[in-house]
């Protein structure tokens, strides 16, 4: 039985202690704040409850394996989960709107040509089957292995873009979103749609590599899912399961340094001075600086060091939710360039791309005749944009707002009480540096769009959560933790799920 200490009380790192203590180890995990659920947070005013995280569950089959793993009930017997339908509702530029269905491909395809004109669902759907391909190419490699010392392999973009003649040039591929959605969608409402997948993740359509497609993919694929209460009950419930299987919890412990002895990971110290010993480290936070004895690697995707946050709006609304209200509503930027250029070169955008969260669910709000609605962008990080500067927010709060307002009747007027969460809130709730937030690893670029590896260049310590391999986003977070347990368990020669 080795002594394990675990950093963190994120998603990811609580997957792996969990784990881990199965597997008879002594697991102790020390959090620097006084909860658990990491970027899993709750906000909550006069019987009005809301997110200040991810609104939905992608993959939720990443956590039935891990309550499989871990004890006799299921996911579905600790949380209630349900499927969103539709998956979305998109409001365009130029007035037009679709609602896509959950994981239905023919639906997705009839709905786009009903909406948007005859022909742009089969090229939404043929460039879903390329983007399926590279799922298939990519899968296991990114998601389901440890990530290998020779990356050569997953720095080539799986996504089989077509060629594209060009008159007495060189036929040319689309190596991005951007032009994939010019080049093979030919359409700016298609080419939005894209675009809104991958700034939603926090990735520049115009640099990230075309396996972005992966991501509309995935949801499109395997759905979208609400977890009853939010998504902060599926923290609790990994929490629960943590202590079921007798992993211990210090909150209000800050790591400062991870010690090294003869070549090899024996502890940790925490900021009051308390030192302590440890056969293995799990490391479930973005480190900071001074605190691995190792050298740093800078965040994946980050050309210029900074990776986008996330801006919230959570209003409290007075009056019914309307029968038939999507739960998701994307409204998507009427200059998407412009927005682009602000969002990753530090400045604030004026036609913001804004994600409406509206559950259908009691436990949110006070009432019947009241609605908790969340209000999410996509925004550059603290420091660049200084999000501490109360006019700022107001004044950006207020566009944000204007622009929902065409997804939720009679908004402002509803609205009782409106809580600001940026990526000022973010770094000091969760440590990210900026209050960023990890998108998930991709292939291609080079490898530019990897993390770091589960496995560290120290013996004994071992990387989770979004800042590691595979990635940002709470499934990801979820498979960092099996990868993690699967290396301390069956050593370096654990190549991952079969």
């Amino acid at each position: 039985m080795a002594r394990i200490a675990v950093i963190g009380a994120g998603a990811g790192a609580m997957a792996a202690a969990a784990r881990l203590s199965v597997a008879g180890h002594r697991v102790t995990v020390y959090e620097r704040t006084e909860t658990h659920g990491g970027s899993l947070g709750r906000y909550a005013r006069d019987g009005f409850v809301f997110d200040t995280g991810p609104g939905l569950l992608h993959l939720p089959a990443v956590y039935r394996d891990l309550f499989v793993k871990t004890g006799r009930e299921s996911l579905e017997q600790c949380v209630t989960l349900t499927q969103v339908d539709p998956a979305s509702r998109h409001l365009f530029a130029d007035g037009t709107a679709v609602s896509l269905p959950n994981a239905s491909r023919a639906g997705v395809v009839g709905a786009l040509d009903r909406a948007l004109g005859e022909g742009t669902g089969a090229r939404w759907g043929d460039f879903l089957d390329r983007a399926g391909t590279a799922w298939d190419r990519s899968r296991r490699p990114l998601l389901e292995e440890p990530l290998p010392d020779d990356r050569q392999h997953l720095g080539r973009d799986p996504y089989p873009a077509p060629r594209r003649r060009r008159l007495l040039r060189s036929p040319r591929q689309a190596a991005t979103p951007a032009e994939v959605g010019a080049w093979e969608l030919a359409d700016p409402r298609l080419a939005a749609l894209l675009d809104g997948y991958a700034l939603s993740y926090g990735l520049d359509p115009r640099r990230a590599p075309a396996a972005a497609a992966l991501l509309p993919y995935m949801e499109e694929t395997f759905g979208s899912w609400y977890v009853a209460g939010g998504m902060r009950a599926l923290a609790d419930a990994v929490y629960e399961r943590c202590l079921a299987r007798r992993v211990d919890f210090v909150f209000g412990a800050e790591a400062v340094r991870v010690h090294a002895k003869d070549g090899r990971t024996a502890g940790i110290e925490l900021a009051d001075g308390t030192s302590v010993e440890a056969d293995h480290v799990v490391l479930g936070a973005q480190p900071a600086p001074g605190l691995l004895p190792v050298p740093e690697e800078p965040p994946a995707g980050a050309r210029d060091g900074r990776v986008p946050g996330r801006f919230l709006v959570l209003l409290s609304l007075r009056g019914a939710r309307e029968a038939g209200a999507a739960h998701r509503t994307v409204v998507h930027s009427g200059d998407p360039g412009a927005e682009q250029d602000a969002v990753f070169g530090g400045r604030t955008a004026e036609s913001p791309t804004v994600t409406v969260l509206r559950p259908d669910d009691p436990a949110t709000r006070p009432d019947e005749e009241h609605e908790a609605v969340t209000l999410m962008v996509t925004v550059a990080p603290h420091g660049p944009v200084d999000w501490t500067d109360g006019a700022l927010r107001e004044r950006f709060a207020d566009t944000v707002i204007g622009r929902a307002a065409g997804a939720v009747p009679g908004l402002r007027e509803r609205i009782l009480h409106a809580e600001l969460r940026t990526p000022a809130e973010t770094a000091a709730d969760t440590g990210a540096e900026g209050g960023s937030v990890p998108a998930p690893a991709l292939a291609g670029a080079g490898g530019a769009y990897l993390h770091n590896g589960n496995r560290s260049p120290l013996p004994g310590l071992y990387l989770a959560g979004g800042w590691s391999h595979p990635g940002g986003g709470t499934a990801h977070a979820g498979m960092s933790g099996a990868l993690v347990a699967g290396l301390v368990v069956e050593g370096d020669g654990f190549r991952g799920s079969q």
